[in-house]
């Protein structure tokens, strides 16, 4: 199981952090990543990172703004987002690579 949660309304430039709880399966024997669904478009790439936290990857748009980082401790996954734009504003997903697990998303809407 997958739960997203931190969302909400925020007005452009501002900030929030989203997490991702996981339990039923070996989150720390996953790369992670998350994934977002914009109004209208289908689910995109925004963040991913390895086992062990190395190497964060971002989707270009957010890179610089956004900060992927998990604690396996407590099987939890995490997305700082700095900056927001409303461009950013839609569903957050988390996602274990590599599998077909999905959690019911975050509403994120950027607006003043």
């Amino acid at each position: 199981q997958l739960v997203e949660s931190g969302g909400g309304l925020v007005q452009p430039g501002g900030s929030l952090t989203l997490s991702c709880v996981s339990s039923g399966f070996a989150f720390r024997n996953y790369d992670m990543a998350w994934y977002r669904q914009l109004p209208g478009k289908g689910r995109k790439f925004v963040a991913a990172l390895t086992t062990t936290g190395g190497m964060p990857n971002y989707e270009d748009s957010v890179r610089g703004r956004f900060t992927i980082s998990r604690d396996n401790a407590k099987s939890t996954l995490y997305l700082q987002m700095n900056n927001l734009k409303p461009d950013d504003t839609g569903v957050y997903y988390c996602h274990p690579l590599d599998t077909s697990y999905w959690g019911q998303g975050t509403q994120v809407t950027v607006s003043s």
